[in-house]
């Protein structure tokens, strides 16, 4: 079995949901996010649900693509 995240069962901080609603401005994909937050992407989800915070439109390029000149 899958180690479990390190912030695994624990509750957000402050500085978490800012993190979070700092990258999801930036288009950053959900899984991205886990990973930098140590959170699974379902507990992303639903934090960004409570927090009125939309993950970005499924049609734009991902955070770190160049646009084409």
């Amino acid at each position: 079995m899958a180690k479990p995240p390190e912030n695994y069962n624990k509750a957000w901080t402050e500085a978490q949901e800012g993190h979070l609603k700092e990258l999801a401005k930036e288009n950053t994909p959900t899984r991205v996010i886990g990973q930098k937050l140590g959170r699974t992407p379902s507990s992303i989800y639903k934090k960004a649900s409570e927090l009125g915070v939309t993950l970005g439109p499924l049609n734009q390029a991902p955070y770190n693509s160049k646009k084409p000149r």
